[in-house]
């Protein structure tokens, strides 16, 4: 009876301290939830409300202009002088431009058959053409092999230069400056550039430059990307549906309305004397195709997209290169966005109207608000009104503006409509990465610089490197498990649970949904699902 009495003793005081410290927390929260919680809460509501409001006025801009080119059948050839280059009997070959063809590339041994194969099969004038491998690797074997690919199609007549660095400094953007400095590129007037993944066709070279040749003014040709193994895993088929959007709206839009657009670093032909008078490469941020791109239109240049010229190339199919392609890719454009913001404003070549387009449309809505409003509003806001009933959220914002920004976005892949749910889910939970970066570019934080090559696998080696790397992935949890998107999801899924028993919005099965892809990512888990079709 006594050990009875004291077991009891416990309890009581075990349960009576948790109702003093759930008591003592409620208390708190009501004496701070009004002055302070409530109208924080409300100034995040309009801003995000602002903020969706600048997107969707952005695509909605950006689905009209894209339907009128295509009702009206704007095409590159319309507004650009083309006509194929042809044999000139007197002077031969010469009449031909001289083209170099730049391969950056870092150990990249699953891959660098394929695109020194490619590079080498563009089909040129074969003493017109060089073909320039710029390998920075530091594996001995990858750098060996790549070499001895080299001296082999130098053994077939091809015009290719293997050459090396005693260092990695400017990463991409310094390979490709040295790679310029060579003496055999002075007589050189463009240049194609392609990654070490990227398979240009043999006639790539015939669609691009005669834009160069008859129109002066264009300095960069941009061929689209095409993905060889977009069905390979649901990650990839999110990706492909993101980026089809990029090229088929976006660049699209830019290149014929403004005669602007970023560069994306590969599948592209520049003019040098273009590249000579922007200021060459530049390694001051991770984008250095969009620093050069920005200054280069600064200048005066004009650009073209060819959406009907793909070259084929590869996503990331693990959620670890995915992930470090992105904050790369959401880091650097805030980066260069604030070091270029007043260089714009301040050029005295471009219009008002070019200006206003980079800094705000392409630069701020884009590369800015694109990510963040996703992330705060539809992450952090709008379950926290779940919690602070008195904060409400207007219908259209929460429900109506997401939709129909949804729907444009999809328009670039109609094959993935069926996936609509997954895309959102994911780009959701996305965000979070792509906002931290982008606050790392703007404040020039922590990882600004950090260039890391995303990891390809190739075509012949995927299934074995996929197979590999999924076990060694197994293998080490701690590099697996991301705590930020795990805290997301718990926080997600208490809203869910504090909206069934006390909320009154019922947003309830979103919470849950998305507190669920939350955890699948904070797990490591997302690119292993594939799609059936």
């Amino acid at each position: 009876m006594e050990g009875l009495s004291r077991t009891n003793l416990v309890s009581d005081t075990f349960y009576g301290t948790r109702d003093d410290i759930t008591e003592q927390f409620g208390i708190m929260w009501g004496q701070i939830k009004a002055p302070l919680i409530v109208p924080l809460l409300r100034i995040s509501v309009f801003l995000c409300l602002a903020m969706s409001v600048m997107l969707f006025i952005e695509r909605v801009y950006m689905f009209v202009v894209i339907t009128l080119l295509k009702v009206f059948g704007s095409k590159p050839q319309k507004r650009y002088k083309w006509e194929p280059l042809k044999d000139d009997v007197e002077l031969g070959n010469s009449s031909y431009p001289m083209v170099l063809v730049q391969i950056p590339m870092y150990n990249e041994k699953e891959v660098y058959q394929l695109s020194i194969g490619a590079a080498c099969g563009l089909s040129w004038p074969s003493d017109r053409i060089i073909v320039q491998v710029l390998d920075d690797s530091t594996d001995p074997i990858t750098k060996n092999l790549v070499e001895i690919e080299c001296q082999r199609w130098a053994s077939k007549g091809i015009n290719i230069k293997y050459e090396v660095r005693d260092n990695r400094s400017g990463y991409k953007a310094g390979a490709l400056k040295e790679g310029l400095k060579h003496s055999y590129v002075k007589q050189c007037d463009f240049v194609a550039i392609f990654d070490a993944d990227f398979q240009p066709e043999p006639d790539f070279l015939w669609q691009t430059i005669p834009f160069l040749v008859h129109n002066p003014e264009l300095s960069l040709v941009q061929a689209r990307w095409k993905y060889v193994n977009a069905d390979e895993c649901l990650m990839t088929r999110m990706q492909e549906m993101s980026l089809d959007y990029h090229f088929s709206v976006e660049q699209e839009v830019g290149s014929s309305i403004h005669a602007f657009f970023g560069f994306n670093g590969t599948a592209g032909v520049w003019r040098i004397a273009a590249i000579d008078e922007a200021g060459g490469w530049k390694d001051r941020t991770t984008v250095e195709d969009m620093d050069l791109a920005v200054r280069a239109s600064l200048k005066g240049w004009k650009f073209l997209f060819l959406g009907s010229v793909k070259v084929k190339n590869e996503l990331p199919s693990t959620l670890k290169a995915y992930r470090y392609q992105q904050h790369r890719w959401s880091c650097g454009p805030a980066n260069l966005f604030r070091k270029m913001c007043m260089e714009i404003i301040r050029n005295k070549k471009v219009s008002l109207w070019k200006k206003v387009h980079v800094i705000y449309s392409f630069f701020f809505v884009r590369k800015v608000v694109a990510h963040t409003v996703t992330f705060v509003f539809y992450v952090v806001v709008l379950p926290a009104t779940v919690l602070v009933p008195e904060v409400e959220v207007p219908k259209w914002g929460a429900v109506y503006i997401p939709a129909i920004i949804t729907l444009l976005n999809a328009v670039g892949t109609p094959r993935s409509l069926h996936l609509l749910v997954f895309w959102i889910l994911f780009e959701n939970v996305m965000s979070l990465h792509r906002t931290k970066a982008t606050f790392i570019g703007l404040l020039e934080a922590g990882r600004v610089n950090e260039w890391i090559v995303t990891e390809k696998l190739g075509d012949a080696l995927k299934l074995k490197s996929a197979t590999k790397a999924f076990k060694k992935h197994r293998m080490r949890l701690g590099d697996r498990i991301h705590l930020l998107e795990f805290a997301a999801g718990a926080y997600l899924f208490f809203c869910g649970c504090y909206d069934i028993a006390f909320g009154t919005n019922h947003y309830f099965l979103y919470l849950f949904i998305q507190a669920f892809a939350f955890l699948i990512v904070g797990f490591g888990y997302v690119g292993t699902f594939v799609p059936n079709s």
